[in-house]
């Protein structure tokens, strides 16, 4: 069972309510180690630059991070994008019932596509880059929709296992645990070169799912979801599961957010204009 017809499956029954859809994200901030670390750098911009005016959420998916940005960034304009036509039409019926929808919007787009000159101060993109064949081309998109100064913080498997196919060496007929991806994760040095060559004057990047940061995953949210393809009994069972193991998966996660990796299945990437 693959990781993301289950997680499509959660989000259809969260979104039926405004208050489950609220409880959803927290869920989803809670449990999901990449949600910790693009929370700590959000921070350090909330407290470095409260100047930030225009963000855009460059692949919002089920929109958490445009709601968490709406709250922390609240004098700012943001525009969230993404390829999917039905993420869409519920983010912008979800934000309209939570009283957001005079500065916050959801559009359809296509990141290679997608360009609006010198118009954002930050640009989020969360596990969306490892999608995408023509990067590059994003990446030259973002770096011309940006202001100077302005900030592109990126979330993305690594080339250390994030894509969680390696343990199949790619046999035919045999597919990872997550699929959709068109490269098994960025080496550092790879996406550091690619940022540089269309502008960016500086670029950072650090691991991220460092050893206690794959045991989390595993624990929080690779095993329950393939408990949960396996039979659909384990949605009753789930909610004693996670009483026993999330304490654990808590501390894991607090460990890989304060140590520094020198290796990870995960990367924090950050570019400045």
């Amino acid at each position: 069972m693959q990781y993301d017809p289950i997680k499509r499956s959660l989000g259809k029954v969260f979104n039926q309510h405004p208050v489950l859809r609220k409880l959803f994200y927290q869920l989803l901030d809670l449990l999901l180690l990449r949600a910790w670390h693009i929370r700590k750098e959000l921070r350090k911009r909330t407290h470095s630059s409260p100047e930030v005016k225009a963000i855009l959420d460059a692949g919002s998916g089920f929109g958490q991070y445009t709601y968490r940005m709406a709250r922390w960034f609240p004098a700012a304009q943001i525009k969230a994008v993404d390829i999917k036509p039905e993420q869409i039409e519920d983010c912008n019926e979800f934000i309209a019932m939570a009283k957001l929808a005079g500065r916050v919007k959801f559009e359809l787009a296509d990141l290679t596509q997608f360009q609006e000159d010198n118009k954002y101060d930050l640009v989020l993109s969360v596990d969306v880059m490892e999608h995408i064949e023509e990067d590059v081309q994003v990446f030259r998109n973002f770096y011309a929709s940006m202001k100077t100064g302005g900030l592109l913080l990126i979330s993305t498997p690594s080339d250390q296992g994030g894509s969680d196919s390696h343990d199949h060496d790619h046999e035919e007929g045999v597919h990872g645990f997550i699929d959709e991806h068109v490269r098994d994760g960025y080496n550092i040095g790879d996406i550091e070169t690619k940022l540089k060559s269309v502008g960016f004057s500086k670029v950072e990047a650090r691991y991220s799912y460092g050893n206690p940061g794959k045991i989390s995953w595993k624990l929080s949210m690779k095993y329950p979801i393939l408990m949960l393809g396996a039979s659909k009994i384990f949605f009753i069972l789930l909610p004693f599961y996670y009483l026993v193991v999330y304490p654990f998966a808590l501390i894991l996660n607090w460990m890989d957010l304060a140590m520094k990796h020198s290796s990870g299945t995960g990367l924090i990437v950050k570019a400045w204009k």
